[in-house]
């Protein structure tokens, strides 16, 4: 991390879990439950950057919303990846390509995996807060 200050992983990720329920409150419950549940099990089983691609791809308006605030917990996590130059697609998985992935040599998999888990725990609770909607 890029400070003494240590964040409290749970609550960064229950803080944008809430913010996607916020941004989609005019959507059905339902379909945000599936995309979080989709975008969930892509996460889990191909990693960060097929589950950037997933939304980016398949999940058009709930799915940028999703992105975005994956970018934003990202941020938040203080490896001082920031955010892409832009919202195209492809300054979007560059900056997961480049930053997030990383190089394994400066501690790259170790932020990965962390940024992985932490990413997890916001989607598990952005589908609760979808089914607590409904």
């Amino acid at each position: 991390m890029t400070s003494n200050a240590q964040i409290n992983l749970d609550r960064l990720a229950a803080k944008h879990a809430h913010e996607i329920i916020r941004l989609t409150e005019d959507k059905k419950a339902s379909e945000v439950d599936n995309t979080v549940t989709k975008t969930l099990g892509v996460l889990q089983e191909n990693g960060v950057y097929a589950c950037f691609l997933y939304l980016l791809a398949k999940e058009k308006d709930n799915g940028r919303i999703v992105v975005d605030e994956m970018l934003n917990l990202l941020d938040g996590l203080g490896f001082g990846w920031g955010k892409p130059s832009g919202n195209g697609v492809e300054q979007i998985l560059q900056h997961i390509t480049d930053k997030v992935s990383g190089d394994p040599k400066q501690g790259g998999l170790e932020r990965l995996l962390l940024a992985k888990e932490t990413l997890e725990q916001m989607l598990i609770y952005a589908r609760y807060g979808a089914k607590a909607r409904s």
